[in-house]
């Protein structure tokens, strides 16, 4: 029996359901990574039948967005984030799998951000060729780096909702068109400051210019930080941006991640008046701003910060930020470990996970001898004695007595030792007669029979 008969009475007349099977990838791919959850866990418990009742809700158009949590992260720069509800987040996952395909039809190949085969490491190699080959033959270009100032809160709703509507009407020709197209709205246009909980103290926002939260923003600006869909509209929303750049500009050497983005010309004129054109066109067509203090420009030889590596023509560096970071960590998990024994090994895979996921960015840029210099330290340390140190400086592995696996398979196999030991011991006793058959059944005698034993 087909679905849209097994739950007719769910769906309007004038549209095609959102299949089942659907809903069921969706959840499936929320929860990947994120199964020990507690809004997962919770939803888990009887998935199915909440799965259903969802999937009933958006057919029949009375699917309502649930309570978001609000905290406030600290690093690498405070933020605010909004963390939807999980089946909320189900539903993030079921949109983005219907129109990201076209969606990276629409894309230029130079953004970099939320896609697939792309990423930071993609985006920082490509640069680095972009330089190369702009600079090839010629003495050399100039680099010019922008920044749009509080981009997911500057985001005009209205303007998206717009953007996505048309282009979904254009490009997706699915039966359930318009129940997508209610679910976009819905996401786009809702308001997660007006029904939400606060994580942590109201505290932890002192510090936090008013123009970097939810809370004081116009009701038809800002999209919040933390959800999937966020990400992927927010790409969406500057993709006019890099069309104009590289189609109506001429620029061909460009490279954006989210909101930073980087041109580059052989002519320094050329990028001045990039500059001016693309702030006209910011403010004049998606309502938002460049960031006054974040313009860098650059002959390319000096090197330029982006995604979290400084480029150079022939060299990549890894940025001060993260290094400091893996310091930061090295420092503040070092005491800890040598506190005591418990938190030693408690303690020492995490810190070798934490530490091999620095080394494992690091080795991919030209970080041979700060690897090196930051591996001795550690073997100069207490933990030279329990760890193994890759001759490359790629990687940190823990000695293989000192690992959680290993000390549990010593633990079992000394109380297997001790087993074996007192039934050995049972039946010496048992066959000079010191222990009656009847006793105990397993041929052992528990402290407490000893004790009374003992002092009758």
């Amino acid at each position: 029996m087909e679905q849209y008969e097994l739950f007719a009475e769910t769906m309007s007349d004038s549209e095609a359901p959102v299949a089942l099977e659907e809903v069921f990838a969706a959840y499936y791919e929320c929860r990947r990574c994120k199964r020990r959850t507690v809004n997962a866990l919770a939803f888990e418990l009887n998935f199915e039948r909440e799965v259903v009742r969802l999937w009933r809700e958006i057919n029949s158009g009375t699917y309502k967005i649930g309570r978001s949590i609000s905290f406030i992260v600290k690093y690498p720069v405070q933020r605010e984030i909004f963390a939807a509800d999980f089946r909320d987040r189900i539903v993030h996952h079921l949109v983005i799998s219907k129109i990201n395909p076209l969606f990276e039809k629409e894309f230029i190949a130079a953004s970099y951000s939320c896609r697939s085969g792309k990423g930071t490491l993609y985006g920082v190699r490509d640069v680095r060729a972009m330089i190369n080959d702009c600079a090839a033959g010629t003495g050399g270009c100039y680099v010019l780096r922008l920044d749009i100032r509080s981009f997911f809160m500057s985001i005009d709703k209205r303007i998206l909702c717009r953007m996505a509507v048309d282009f979904i009407n254009a490009g997706y020709h699915a039966p359930d068109k318009r129940i997508l197209l209610r679910l976009v709205k819905q996401i786009i246009m809702h308001n997660p400051e007006n029904n939400c909980v606060i994580k942590g103290h109201l505290s932890d926002w002192n510090g936090l210019p008013y123009y970097k939260s939810l809370f004081w923003s116009d009701k038809n600006r800002g999209l919040p930080i933390g959800n999937l869909t966020s990400q992927i509209f927010a790409n969406f929303y500057l993709n006019r941006l890099d069309k104009y750049i590289t189609e109506e500009l001429g620029i061909r050497h460009y490279g954006r991640y989210v909101d930073d983005f980087i041109l580059l010309h052989r002519d320094k004129n050329v990028l001045l008046e990039a500059r001016r054109k693309i702030e006209l066109f910011l403010r004049s067509r998606l309502g938002l701003e460049l960031h006054p203090h974040k313009v860098y420009l650059q002959y390319y030889d000096k090197g330029v910060r982006f995604i979290g590596a400084v480029i150079r023509p022939h060299r990549i560096y890894i940025h001060r930020r993260t290094k400091g970071a893996l310091y930061r960590k090295i420092n503040e998990q070092l005491p800890f470990l040598g506190q005591k024994l418990q938190n030693f090994f408690d303690g020492l895979e995490h810190f070798c996970s934490c530490v091999n996921s620095y080394l494992g960015l690091m080795r991919h840029y030209n970080t041979y001898n700060l690897r090196t210099r930051i591996l001795s330290r550690l073997r100069e340390s207490f933990l030279g004695e329990v760890m193994d140190i890759d001759p490359n400086s790629e990687k940190l592995a823990i000695d293989k007595r000192f690992r959680r696996v290993e000390q549990k398979k010593r633990r079992l196999r000394r109380q297997r030792d001790w087993r074996r030991r007192q039934h050995k011991k049972d039946n010496q006793r048992r066959k000079h007669g010191s222990i009656h058959p009847t006793a105990d059944l397993s041929g052992r005698i528990s402290a407490s029979d000893r004790n009374l034993s003992g002092n009758q």
